[in-house]
């Protein structure tokens, strides 16, 4: 009978394993909510420059795993004037176009108040 009970509890142990990782797996394909994300299927619309583009900087960003966290660290760089920024997840990255002078302090600063590590690529 001890080996019935030992069964069930390896079996449990093996399917709440799975989907851990599984979910682990969306997660960091930035495919899961995590982060506080909403709906993943939400488009986030995107902002464009109105102006010819003067120039661009790209900044490293730290804590982005998802889906979610792009959109917040390019909703948070976007509320700048004159500024579109472009996340690229895999790479850890924030590309800042822009139409006007800008400072990139400011927008260094809107990542931070986002609850990210922001820092100036060489």
């Amino acid at each position: 009978m001890e080996s019935v009970g030992t069964g069930v509890v390896v079996l449990v142990m093996i399917v709440a394993i799975f989907f851990a990782l599984k979910s682990s797996v969306r997660h960091f394909r930035g495919e899961g909510g995590c982060c506080g994300g909403g709906d993943p299927d939400v488009k986030m619309k995107k902002k464009k420059l109105e102006g010819k583009k003067l120039g661009e900087f790209t900044l490293r960003v730290e804590g982005m795993s998802c889906r979610h966290c792009r959109d917040k660290v390019e909703e948070a760089a976007n509320e700048i004037d004159g500024a579109v920024c472009k996340v690229n997840l895999a790479k850890k990255t924030a590309t800042v176009a822009y139409d006007r002078q800008i400072e990139k302090e400011a927008v260094i600063e809107k990542i931070k108040a986002a609850g990210y590590e922001v820092s100036e690529m060489p």
